[in-house]
């Protein structure tokens, strides 16, 4: 088996149908992204979409957003999705650690993510890699 991740330059049917897949493996209250949805993502110089490949089949996805503000280029990586079919596959170490590359290459100093508590294997993932969890309080605002 062969495993890639590229960073997605078009927004083509494969990419759509990929996205209607993964979402509702992801979140049950969000809807697949339309392809209009996506192309903005491709085409935002903040953002890049990342693509894993598992014999040229796309089976996972990471968004990753790069942003500069007076301390710093940030880096967050956000969506986090792995098809249940290609589990235990290394996709989800090989999207991060892609992240990670392109984040330090760009001048970013830091790479933050956040994972519930439930999604123990990504959790696992996380520290793995070298993440360590922080003492922070996390708020959302609704709108």
């Amino acid at each position: 088996m062969t495993l890639t991740v590229e960073i997605a330059k078009v927004v083509d049917d494969e990419v759509v149908a990929a996205f209607n897949t993964l979402i509702p493996q992801l979140s049950s209250s969000n809807p697949p992204p339309t392809r209009e949805q996506l192309q903005k993502i491709v085409d935002s110089d903040a953002t890049f979409l990342l693509l894993a490949k598992l014999d040229g089949r796309i089976v996972g996805s990471l968004t990753l957003a790069l942003f500069q503000i007076p301390t710093g280029l940030r880096a967050w990586i956000e969506d986090v999705v792995v098809d249940g079919s290609a589990r235990g596959a290394g996709v989800g170490e090989a999207l991060n650690t892609f992240a990670i590359g392109e984040s330090r290459k760009r001048g970013a100093t830091t790479v933050d993510l956040t994972s519930r508590p439930s999604r123990e294997a990504a959790n696992r993932l996380y520290q793995r890699l070298g993440f360590v969890q922080r003492d922070t309080n996390v708020y959302r605002f609704t709108l």
